[in-house]
């Protein structure tokens, strides 16, 4: 982390906000936003549907970007990136849950997850892919492609794809909406315990308070700005 991070802050926002449309027809999704926030802190954000949380998460981790103010992610100013170059500084760095998959169809689970290391240069990619696909117990499913998995199946290859690179920072959009109390139990208890073997940094979208608990920190946004912020 770059010496200009005080406190080893990995992400770092500055009066962020995100408008879609023109004129009368103009949203404002977030109305200003200033975060910071550590190496290796375990964060929920928290908020009624339509209250921006999700947006929050899409800009801080670079696949939104921001109508105005600026976003520094684990050194880097991502708001002044372009396309391609964002996608190399997330790449082995940031990892990404959505509620959608975002699987390639023509790729068997066990590729959807080894591939993206490869192309990052990793070592052993199907051996680390493998791994992390049993972790989450799909180890009967390495070979199908992603039209033969249900819908909680591909949302677990999907949380391997992003834990697998041991990324230094995680970002989880309800990460357990399709999966059954059990599976997502345990779901979670993987993305923990990856946060503490590599100190890594999590960011939970959920509506879970259950889940919103078991973080060091709870941020709640209303209207598109952080309505409170504490740490438990």
């Amino acid at each position: 982390m770059n010496a200009e991070a005080v406190g080893d802050i990995v992400i770092a926002a500055r009066d962020v906000t995100l408008s879609f449309g023109e004129g009368e027809a103009r949203t404002d999704v977030l109305r200003g936003i200033d975060l910071d926030i550590g190496r290796g802190e375990s964060v929920a954000v928290l908020g009624p549907s339509g209250s921006g949380k999700s947006s929050l998460m899409a800009v801080v981790s670079g696949l939104e970007r921001a109508s105005g103010g600026k976003v520094r992610v684990a050194g880097m100013d991502i708001s002044a990136l372009d396309e391609d170059e964002l996608a190399r500084a997330r790449r082995g760095r940031i990892g990404i849950i959505l509620q959608s998959f975002h699987l390639l169809p023509t790729m068997t689970a066990l590729e959807n997850v080894a591939v993206p290391m490869e192309l990052a240069g990793a070592e052993d990619p199907f051996d680390r892919a493998r791994a992390q696909l049993e972790a989450v117990g799909l180890a009967h499913r390495l070979t199908h492609y992603p039209a033969q998995l249900s819908g909680g199946e591909q949302q677990r290859v999907a949380i391997a794809r992003a834990v697998a690179p041991r990324p230094q920072i995680l970002f989880a959009d309800e990460p357990t909406g399709n999966l059954d109390g059990e599976t997502g139990s345990a779901i979670i208890d993987l993305l923990f315990a990856q946060k503490e073997g590599t100190r890594s940094t999590l960011m939970i979208i959920t509506h879970d308070p259950s889940l919103a608990a078991r973080c060091g920190r709870i941020i709640k946004v209303q209207d598109g700005l952080i309505a409170s912020d504490r740490r438990s």
